[in-house]
């Protein structure tokens, strides 16, 4: 297994985590993921352990706290010491029908981390992060309590998750301001099938040195190897029943077209391929990897070890690039003659002529 720091702080983090979304089970889109009952999510999290993942990610809202009370159970059983493993969750979401058992208010969130606490038998929460954008609460009050939360002792690092780049921005500058605690992370959704993240919030970590936490790496399960052009609704796939994360799906096919006879030429899954791409990438801190069977985390896991080469990297991000967008071809227009060819973040663009 590999590391990297989280963000800009001197915490290791194994460069793939456990997402633990499929852990418990229950109803509305949860009855579609979640259904790892605490047997498998013993195995799921010894195999983890072992394979040298010391990340593991939950949230508040997974299974209405079944996913926080399994995990956390899950290191009692298997008597893992809490310095060993870094435990992120998170708060925002609906937890009760009262107007407000949702959001990212003080009183939200002070009565949602002793409850996150409580389900995960744990005294601290490493990596804390507000689910979703709160829209009534002003974000001032959002990072006090969070600052609060780390002076206490019950949180020691703050992300944000599904955030814009200007909210984000607009937050770092209120902490700076402040001097109160600063997100360290995002947690977001990218992959080979979906690259939107390169355009504003990619560039805007790497300038102020956030860690990425990536959900959702297969596209849903896109990448996963069992779907193609002629195979788009295999029998008992979870994505056939609950399509998302919002794809293309003609670039994801072409893609796929793509990646298989590089995961051929590697003797592995697409799967892989998918996730070492991913895995290449400097902004990208760790990779969330659910899964519901040992088989699917073992896969998982050997992406590790898979280096592609700079031709296969080549293919890979020429067929899965973004369609230019505003401002993006302006700054190539306006900037070539003063810095010549421009590399906008990822996407390389000629400069005019």
């Amino acid at each position: 297994m590999k590391y990297k720091t989280l963000g800009n702080t001197g915490l290791l983090v194994s460069q793939l985590c456990l997402g633990t979304m499929t852990f418990s089970g229950g109803s509305g889109v949860y009855r579609h993921i979640g259904s790892v009952d605490q047997a498998g999510a013993d195995e799921l999290v010894k195999a983890s352990i072992e394979a040298g993942i010391n990340f593991f990610d939950t949230a508040d809202v997974y299974s209405a706290g079944g996913s926080e009370r399994t995990l956390g159970q899950a290191f009692k059983n298997l008597g893992i010491a809490r310095k060993d493993y870094v435990l992120a969750t998170k708060v925002y979401s609906r937890m009760g029908q009262g107007r407000n058992d949702v959001g990212a208010s003080r009183g939200h969130i002070m009565d949602a981390v002793e409850a996150s606490l409580k389900r995960l038998q744990t005294d601290h929460i490493d990596l804390y992060q507000i689910h979703a954008t709160d829209t009534l609460t002003p974000g001032e009050e959002t990072l006090r309590v969070l600052d609060d939360l780390i002076r206490q002792g019950k949180v020691r690092y703050i992300g944000v998750s599904n955030w814009q780049a200007w909210r984000i921005a607009t937050a770092l500058g209120i902490s700076a301001r402040l001097n109160l605690a600063r997100f360290n992370t995002l947690q977001a959704y990218y992959s080979v099938a979906g690259r939107d993240l390169e355009r504003e919030l990619g560039p805007l970590l790497e300038a102020e040195k956030m860690g990425l936490l990536v959900w959702s790496p297969l596209a849903g399960g896109l990448l996963s190897g069992r779907f193609s052009r002629d195979n788009q609704s295999p029998e008992g796939s979870q994505r056939s029943e609950f399509d998302f994360p919002i794809v293309d799906k003609e670039r994801a096919w072409n893609v796929i077209d793509v990646m298989r006879p590089i995961a051929d030429a590697h003797g592995c899954s697409p799967a892989r391929i998918a996730l070492a791409w991913l895995l290449s990438k400097p902004v990208v801190t760790s990779v969330l990897v659910g899964a519901k069977r040992l088989n699917q985390l073992e896969d998982n896991i050997a992406a590790i070890d898979i280096t592609l080469s700079e031709e296969e990297m080549r293919q890979l991000d020429a067929v899965s690039e973004l369609p230019l967008e505003y401002p993006g071809w302006m700054l190539a227009t306006q900037g070539a003659d003063r810095m010549g060819p421009i590399d906008l973040w990822r996407d390389k663009v000629a400069p005019a002529s």
